[in-house]
């Protein structure tokens, strides 16, 4: 039977590590994931769990002793944010180039500079060419229900996953879950036995060697395929996963988008908000709708160009900055997805957020508003654009 409790994203995260039982966690602490291996140490301290911990003395440790600990045949876990993530940068190529299966929690965080501890995407969306499968949540509930799946991802497909929530919202905001039962999600996720590992000695073999060019090549096109031959793995667990919870999860959700004139694509705690502003403007007989993307990567680029073919002009959110002058990450993955494409919507793009910004119901009421005179006019205007920023020049 199902367990209903109150708890942040933290500790949905460190029970749901508890019931998985990792062989390996190394970390070193960063605002705001800290609390994950505080709560998860507890567990082993007490007893609960049997997990060596290796408390390193940096995030690019703790993503080394991660890599060895997966190269010898361990599960093994880690958590991290901001300037953390960061430092793990070299290492987050080697791991996902060894199809090792590690599975990190990122409580994304802003970027330095100027120092910032609040919430916003640049730290994964930073990370986002480096080979990881990223899986993005709105609520605590999907937090724990995203980290149970990954490491079923993880480990079919031989690619490390990141389990992204947003820093202090969900991180430390506190609301009711339902936890599965312990046993319940050992079976899901199974017993970790891979087929090759550095301690197999009847297979020996080498992890990380020197690639010379006329092999190098044919590693990365392999790699390539391992990210988009994991799409249907994606959505065999979370048809797994559903079964077992009740619970229906996909590469991205659709909110009253059948009849839409308008809409968001958003990815984060922020669909909440936006919720709030489509189920208002409804209310007043607008056609508004919204698309909430749980996986960045891989891409879901011909389903997802479907779902925004619905709607005539969509705004496409950003809570990271790429700095190339032609907009945000997920702006820059979507709208190519509409490229080809006879009939597709306008797309604009909007920056938000930022270092932990608010936005509000009536800033996506705004948005909505500006669709609707693109819609009208038939004229997206400027395309890149910011909402909730003070200076009036770069609005």
């Amino acid at each position: 039977m199902a367990k209903k409790d109150k708890m942040s994203g933290n500790e949905a995260v460190a029970n749901a590590m508890r019931q998985i039982e990792p062989d390996v966690m190394a970390a070193f602490p960063i605002t705001p994931s800290t609390e994950i291996p505080q709560y998860f140490s507890k567990f082993i301290a007490d007893g609960i769990v049997g997990t060596e911990f290796v408390a390193v003395e940096s995030e690019h440790s703790a993503m080394s002793a991660c890599m060895g600990a997966s190269a010898a045949g361990a599960r093994a876990v880690t958590a991290t944010s901001s300037a953390g993530l960061a430092y793990m940068f070299e290492m987050l190529y080697v791991v996902a180039s060894s199809s090792l299966p590690v599975v990190m929690a990122v409580v994304n965080r802003a970027l330095s500079a100027p120092i910032n501890i609040n919430n916003d995407h640049s730290d994964s969306m930073g990370a986002r060419d480096t080979g990881w499968i990223q899986i993005y949540a709105e609520t605590n509930q999907e937090v724990y229900d995203n980290y149970i799946q990954a490491f079923y991802i993880a480990e079919a497909c031989r690619l490390p996953v990141m389990v992204c929530q947003d820093g202090f919202i969900t991180s430390h905001g506190v609301s009711n879950i339902e936890l599965l039962e312990d046993s319940e999600v050992k079976d899901f996720v199974g017993e970790y036995m891979p087929d090759e590992y550095l301690l197999k000695s009847e297979n020996p073999l080498a992890v990380g060697p020197f690639g010379v060019s006329s092999y190098y090549m044919e590693i990365k096109r392999k790699q390539a395929q391992a990210m988009k031959d994991s799409m249907p793995v994606i959505e065999e667990a979370a048809e797994k996963y559903a079964a077992l919870s009740g619970r229906k999860y996909s590469f991205f959700e659709e909110y009253k988008m059948d009849d839409a004139e308008v809409a968001l694509l958003i990815i984060g705690s922020s669909a909440g908000t936006a919720k709030a502003s489509v189920d208002l403007l409804r209310s007043e007989g607008k056609k508004v709708g919204l698309i909430k993307l749980r996986v960045f990567r891989p891409f879901p680029r011909e389903s997802l160009a479907k779902a925004m073919c619905k709607v005539k002009a969509v705004a496409i959110m950003d809570k990271a900055e790429s700095f190339s002058n032609s907009g945000g990450p997920m702006f820059s993955e979507a709208r190519n997805s509409l490229y080809d494409l006879p009939n597709k919507p306008y797309a604009i793009n909007y920056i938000y957020g930022l270092g932990g910004r608010d936005i509000t119901v009536e800033h996506f009421c705004e948005i909505y508003k500006d669709l609707f005179v693109i819609y009208d006019s038939n004229d997206p205007g400027d395309v890149y654009r910011y909402m909730g920023v003070r200076d009036s020049r770069f609005k």
